[in-house]
């Protein structure tokens, strides 16, 4: 189970020494979750962001005892069960999670001006039709795909798997070269990215292990907080 938190006025600082006197460890690859393992394999896990806090896990009596300690110390308000948070908005069913971005995306479209695209914005000085149309053709794209998103299913796989790949000087402007990954845990995508390269590759080899390196030191992390969550355990 997942609900979400508004704490008014949170102060980071004050707020992880109070739960770590509760026996909740922070994470050191990510000082946003904290994480309480209690017996028989139960778990409870608190994510911070700003004023926002979600907590999940399969511990209902430690859920209902850190709840009524933030009250203590803190002004709350319960939300309820988690149905949106940054920009993503959840719903559950016996099948799975699902998430889309479906509000989000109806936001980005009723104020284009705050459509921020790394790639297309490069041109944003003086553009011409040539640039628009690219422009155009994304949010043609995204009204289409509204109801579009992400299905986490409880799959009998339990292996993490990892692909990346790059393409050598693609862009036709400077000939830096364009990496892409994503990682899945137990069958479902949990990260995936499309980077152009900071320097011009002298290789299409130089390129893949450019990609392959960045890829690396992500997915550390990645298996870090795994690692404190019992999903993954290293050999």
């Amino acid at each position: 189970m997942a609900r979400e938190f508004k704490v008014k006025d949170l102060e980071m600082f004050k707020f992880s020494n109070e739960v770590k006197t509760h026996g909740y460890k922070q994470s050191q690859a990510d000082h946003t979750m904290f994480i309480q393992h209690t017996g028989n394999g139960k778990l409870t896990v608190l994510i911070v962001y700003v004023d926002d806090i979600i907590i999940s896990g399969n511990d209902v009596v430690e859920i209902k005892n850190i709840k009524k300690q933030m009250a203590r110390e803190f002004e709350v308000k319960d939300l309820g069960m988690l149905k949106y948070f940054l920009g993503m908005e959840i719903a559950r069913s016996k099948q799975g999670i699902s998430v889309s971005q479906r509000k989000y995306t109806l936001d980005l479209l009723e104020e284009t001006g705050k459509l921020d695209l790394s790639l297309v914005s490069q041109y944003m000085h003086n553009p011409c039709q040539g640039h628009m149309d690219p422009v155009y053709r994304i949010l043609k794209y995204l009204k289409q795909t509204l109801g579009k998103g992400l299905f986490i299913r409880k799959l009998e796989d339990r292996t993490i798997k990892v692909f990346t790949d790059a393409d050598w000087a693609g862009s036709i402007d400077d000939r830096k070269s364009t990496l892409g990954y994503c990682t899945l845990v137990w069958g479902n995508f949990v990260t995936w990215r499309s980077k152009k390269q900071n320097v011009v590759a002298r290789s299409s080899a130089e390129a893949e292990y450019r990609a392959m390196a960045h890829r690396v030191c992500e997915f550390s992390l990645l298996l870090n907080k795994l690692g404190l969550i019992n999903i993954y355990r290293p050999a």
